[in-house]
């Protein structure tokens, strides 16, 4: 118990500080009008505050100020104690939460340009990989030694981190999605965390999961606020922070795949926009509704029916990321190969690769225009599209059946 007490402590101060500043941030976002109203794009039928990040940035701190207060008066253990093979500055990536946390906010107040907006999260990223929070060295998992990543270290720490921030931020489509999603996610990596004894991302992670938590009260349908990109891109940070605290200045394969296994359903949802938006030759940042909450939504589950598919969908991935660390190799690659192809499944089953918005030629205005599901001109566009796919099939069939002629012929 004694043990556990620091952590119970820590979950505690987050959850309860998030509970009582959401009302504070719903107050704020009404007077600076950091408001979703309803259209076409939103599923939300009333205007809902979007400032929601206030409180889980605050849990997340108090979380923190609690630890701290352990530590001085009831000789808790140290937590900011880097891995023997990090060589950390703790004060770096704390600027770095508060960097991605106002970019957010300044998002939810003034809807910054996807520019802007990734500029903020680079910049969040570079103070992170400049204070230590990097992998340098990955262990050859295709033959003995090491590979040293070398000055790659630093861009590919800020892509992973700037990556795992945007897939929290496009599943935050629903009442309490992204939050309980990254409330699984992060008790998945309090585990491992414990696990490896990395004290640091265990107090960060339960931290994350009590704010998420205590967030979700207000949050879960029907929502009377929003997490907004101060809630999504701070939460998606922390995620991808617990993950780099938690492996060693050496990594192994597995401590690599495994937190992208915990974060599977963003990701595969980040993937299949990217897939089905190439496929209709739309901009892979233009806004559509086939995500996964859309799909499930269309697929006739309420609100809180699709939300709960989702969770569950996420903690079998988490389950199998815990199994995952704790056998050997081959059923490691079996675990990880079924929960892969059965995500895909469900995926395909959702239609998440199909096109929602199609390009369309408007004779009356003589202009390209994107048309969605239920546009009669959608039927046509995705009929045309399907015919030029059945066109390049036979060419793809013919073409091998010549060079199997061809073979048999020499």
């Amino acid at each position: 118990m004694s043990e556990s007490l620091p952590y119970l402590s820590v979950f505690a101060a987050a959850l309860l500080t998030a509970l009582a500043a959401t009302p504070l941030a719903r107050r704020i976002a009404w007077r600076v009008d950091a408001v979703d109203y309803p259209s076409a794009r939103r599923v939300n039928s009333r205007p809902t505050p979007r400032m929601g990040g206030i409180a889980i940035f605050l849990g997340i701190v108090a979380a923190f100020v609690m630890q701290a207060l352990g530590t001085s008066l009831w000789r808790w253990p140290t937590v900011l104690s880097p891995s023997p093979h990090l060589q950390i500055r703790y004060w770096m990536v704390g600027l770095s939460f508060v960097v991605i946390f106002v970019t957010g906010l300044l998002d939810d107040r003034y809807s910054l340009s996807p520019l802007r907006k990734l500029i903020g999260q680079v910049l969040a990223a570079s103070i992170a990989a400049a204070g230590g929070l990097v992998i340098g060295i990955i262990n050859n998992p295709f033959a003995p030694g090491i590979i040293e990543l070398g000055w790659v270290t630093y861009p590919a720490t800020v892509i992973y981190l700037v990556a795992y921030v945007n897939i929290v931020n496009l599943i935050d489509g629903l009442d309490g999605l992204a939050a309980g999603v990254c409330c699984i996610a992060s008790l998945t990596m309090f585990i491992l965390s414990t696990w490896a004894g990395r004290i640091d991302a265990a107090m960060l992670a339960v931290a994350v999961a009590g704010a998420s938590l205590g967030f979700l009260r207000y949050n879960f349908h029907p929502a009377s606020i929003f997490m907004g990109d101060s809630g999504s891109l701070t939460l998606g940070f922390a995620l991808g922070t617990i993950s780099l605290l938690s492996v060693t200045r050496i990594a192994g394969l597995t401590t690599i795949i495994v937190p992208l296994v915990i974060a599977g359903i963003p990701i595969i949802d980040t993937f299949s926009a990217i897939v089905r938006r190439t496929r209709a030759h739309v901009s892979v940042g233009q806004a559509d509704r086939g995500h996964i909450h859309h799909r499930l939504i269309a697929a006739g589950y309420d609100q809180r029916q699709a939300v709960l598919v989702v969770y569950v969908w996420t903690a079998l991935l988490c389950l199998g990321s815990l199994v995952m660390t704790q056998v050997g190799t081959a059923p490691r690659t079996v675990i990880f190969l079924v929960l892969f192809f059965a995500s895909l499944a469900f995926a395909r089953r959702l239609h998440l690769f199909d096109p929602v918005l199609l390009h369309h030629y408007d004779p009356s205005t003589g202009e390209d225009e994107l048309v969605a599901p239920g546009d009669k001109a959608f039927d046509e566009e995705a009929e045309k599209l399907e015919e030029k796919r059945e066109e390049r099939r036979e060419e793809l069939r013919d073409a091998i059946i010549g060079d199997q002629d061809d073979e048999r012929q020499k």
